[in-house]
């Protein structure tokens, strides 16, 4: 069987037009690396939405996935948190397993 390594996945839900300010603060940050994906539909507290449906990137959220060692995730939280405290965001942290931990 091949080896994996455990490591944490945060996954941080955010409005479109926050996304160069959330990457802005990670860039800074000791991460090893993340991906920016769009959300293409959702449901929350209020009403469902659909990304094709609005008109403008004030409604659209996107997803950011980090991957990184359990010992960093402290301090990266503390700070994303500055960001998400002011508007909309869903922050989630989850176990993984990589193949190469090297990268991350």
């Amino acid at each position: 069987m091949t080896q994996t390594y455990p490591k944490k996945r945060l996954s941080i839900i955010i409005e479109a037009p926050f996304l160069n300010r959330l990457l802005d603060l990670l860039d800074g940050l000791d991460v090893p690396g993340y991906t920016a994906l769009p959300a293409l539909a959702g449901r929350g507290k209020s009403r469902s939405w659909r990304r094709d449906a609005l008109s403008s990137d004030a409604g659209r959220m996107v997803q950011v996935l980090i991957v990184l060692d359990q010992g960093k995730v402290p301090a990266v939280l503390q700070e994303i948190r500055t960001v998400l405290d002011q508007q909309i965001g869903i922050v989630t942290l989850s176990d993984v397993e990589v193949l190469r931990p090297e990268l991350f």
